[in-house]
Parts: structure tokens; C-alpha cells; sequence
């Protein structure tokens, strides 16, 4: 399990913030939901960013 968390983390990470921008539009809270639904990509990108980075 530890394994798993440590390899996919950002996608966890990320589909915790679309349920968030999801419920913030559900509740009726449109601009915020705008705001917080471009954070999956962001969180996303920085991944692969990072990732690329490593050299082990």
C-alpha cells in the first residue's frame, strides 16, 4: 500500500481537488469552483515536472 500511495500521489491528490471544485459547484459556489477546477492540471503538470527531474 505504501508503494502504491508513494508512486500515486499526485493523481490522489489531484481528484481530492476536482471533488472539491465538483462540491464547491454543486453548492452553488460557481466562481470558486472555476478558481480551484484548473488545480488537478496544475497539480498534475508539477508531477510530471518533478518527475522528469529525478535521476533515480
Amino acid at each position: 500500500m505504501r508503494e502504491f500511495i508513494s508512486k500515486y500521489y499526485p493523481i490522489i491528490i489531484a481528484f481530492v481537488a476536482m471533488l472539491y471544485s465538483i462540491g464547491l459547484g454543486i453548492s452553488g459556489d460557481t466562481e470558486s469552483a472555476q478558481y480551484s477546477a484548473h488545480w488537478p492540471g496544475t497539480i498534475l503538470l508539477f508531477a510530471i515536472a518533478l518527475r522528469q527531474r529525478r535521476t533515480t
